[in-house]
């Protein structure tokens, strides 16, 4: 009789004794398998998990490198991550999970690990029709996860006489299997039923195009009793994409904040950001370190990485799983983020004293408004963000951000058809006033703006203080980066804002080392970046006169 063995409680219990080195997202998901089979809120079938461990030990191949054609051996966390996908189940014996993302660092066998998966799916679990799709935007692109499949599938006798490459896709007879590679198409895949989804580099999945294709994918899962939907990347630089959405939705089921049943991410990621260079810190992003990622390569990148900011970048986003955005940024990811927090309420600062600002488009851009208030010497953004109504469809397919879901949540607001309707701006500072007592002493606008606008604030009673958007505000910025960094700037959950910052750099001036606030490239916004910046910029000019009411004690 075959042995089961419990790869799951076997990793849980290395990488609580320290024998195996894992990062914090891996000890919560962990934490919440085993607590959950321990209070019987799912169920351990350790033969379908071993069956599944069993199967791509038996029949996978290796496609490339010096282990190639030979048969795959699944390192502890595989084999525990192959269990938690096929080995947790309901009281009805039903796989639990159907959302599966995989971050993990570069070279740890991560297309390998997916296309053993998808071979034991598509031949062994899928029954019947179980169709797989592998995705990515462009067809070129699915063939790393689709040519290591196939290879592996000619390798294997038992596999290659079930199965033939056809001009459009692989088909397995026996079951009536298709599987296939596709580009983004969200109306190509409509009437898709896929027993499975194979998500490859989704952190370079571009923004709404990506969210719309996933949507689209895991709608049509539906219709299955048992799929799956497994993601697999490392970090990259994209913003506003499908890994920001599902990064979110991870993170705060693993931190107990969401109701979610069926996502299981495994993050593989670094802790100690100050430690990216320390290899037992880089074991967290990289489990295979020692077996497919050795530690000469590893000295070598480290050495590399060491010598400039760009190719720290690179190393961060590759190896430690630590999102970046370019080495002209200004702000680190890991700063801005540290600026998320639970929802901000207004009410909650009834009666304060603040300085705003204001950045006004000029066209159709975003229009972005702000208010900051100081309490316990934290400082606390609102920022609201204005879109002409009739751009908002037409600046989504621009953009590639989802702003309708930013309208939903209250971050932006429509404004105006074509142009932004600078009487919403006015009325949201009023609304401060007279809803909440929330007084702002200075406001900094761009000396650009309408100052049919600049009047009407004026009139009301508002101090209004022009700003000029240059070198000048070079200690206002760095003031702005220092609070940043510190931890001392909250801005809720203002994702919108979150991902103009990280858009935002700064161009130096050689001769005076002075910096002005820029774009990391043209198409992108920092609207919420300059308003917020007018409101540090009148902040420090103002300050001898109104510090006493600013700090709101």
């Amino acid at each position: 009789m075959t042995k089961t063995i419990d790869y799951i409680r076997e990793y849980y219990q290395k990488i609580n004794d320290g024998s195996i080195i894992a990062g914090q997202w891996i000890h919560l998901l962990y934490d919440y398998i085993v607590h959950g089979l321990e209070e019987k809120r799912f169920y351990l079938d350790m033969k379908k998990a071993n069956r599944a461990v069993k199967f791509i030990e038996t029949f996978c191949h290796h496609s490339k490198g010096p282990l190639a054609p030979g048969l795959v051996t699944l390192e502890l966390w595989q084999r525990a991550m192959v269990s938690c996908i096929f080995g947790i189940v309901d009281d009805g014996g039903m796989r639990i999970f159907r959302e599966v993302m995989c971050v993990v660092g570069r070279k740890c066998g991560k297309s390998l690990l997916a296309s053993g998966i998808s071979e034991y799916v598509t031949f062994a679990d899928g029954g019947y029709g179980a169709d797989a799709f592998f995705i990515a935007p462009k067809l070129d692109q699915t063939d790393i996860v689709f040519s290591d499949y196939w290879q592996s599938v000619s390798a294997e006798p038992e596999l290659a006489r079930l199965a033939r490459k056809r001009k459009t896709d692989i088909y397995v007879e026996s079951s009536n299997t298709s599987i296939k590679k596709i580009a983004f198409s969200a109306k190509k895949s409509d009437g898709f039923n896929p027993q499975l989804a194979v998500c490859d580099e989704i952190a370079a999945w571009p923004g709404d195009s990506g969210i719309k294709q996933y949507t689209v994918m895991t709608s049509a899962l539906g219709a299955r009793p048992e799929p799956l939907i497994l993601s697999i990347t490392t970090a990259n630089y994209i913003n506003d994409g499908i890994y920001d959405e599902l990064f979110k939705r991870a993170t705060r089921f693993l931190m107990g904040d969401s109701k979610e049943s069926r996502l299981l991410p495994f993050i593989y990621q670094i802790d100690d950001l100050t430690r990216w260079n320390d290899m037992s810190e880089l074991q967290k992003s990289l489990p295979n370190l020692g077996v497919s990622v050795s530690i000469d390569f590893m000295l070598e990148e480290i050495a590399k990485a060491e010598q400039s900011l760009a190719n720290k970048a690179e190393f961060m986003c590759k190896y430690c799983d630590i999102k970046q955005n370019s080495s002209q940024a200004w702000l680190s990811t890991e700063a801005v983020n540290r600026c998320s927090c639970a929802p901000l309420k207004l009410e909650d600062f009834r009666g304060s004293y603040c300085v705003g600002g204001i950045d006004l488009s000029q066209t159709t851009d975003l229009t972005a408004c702000c208010v900051v208030i100081e309490k316990n010497a934290q400082l606390y953004v609102f920022m609201r963000f204005f879109l002409p109504g009739e751009k908002v469809e037409e600046a989504t397919e621009r953009d590639g951000v989802p702003y309708q879901a930013y309208i939903d949540r209250g971050i932006l607001q429509r404004s105006g058809e074509n142009f932004v309707d600078y009487h919403d701006c006015y009325d949201w500072f009023c609304k401060l006033v007279e809803d909440y007592e929330i007084l702002p002493l200075q406001i900094g606008y761009d000396r650009y703006s309408a100052q049919y606008l600049v009047q009407d604030m004026q009139t009301y009673g508002f101090h209004m203080d022009d700003v000029f958007q240059g070198t000048n505000l070079s200690p206002v910025l760095h003031e702005m980066e220092g609070s940043i960094e510190d931890g001392l700037v909250h801005i809720g959950d203002s994702d919108l804002l979150t991902a103009d910052r990280i858009n935002s750099a700064f161009k130096v001036d050689v001769e005076s080392n002075k910096v002005r606030l820029i774009k990391l490239n043209p198409a992108l916004h920092i609207d919420g970046t300059a308003a917020l910046s007018d409101a540090f910029c009148v902040r420090q000019k103002w300050w001898s006169d109104i510090n006493d009411q600013l700090r709101n004690n």
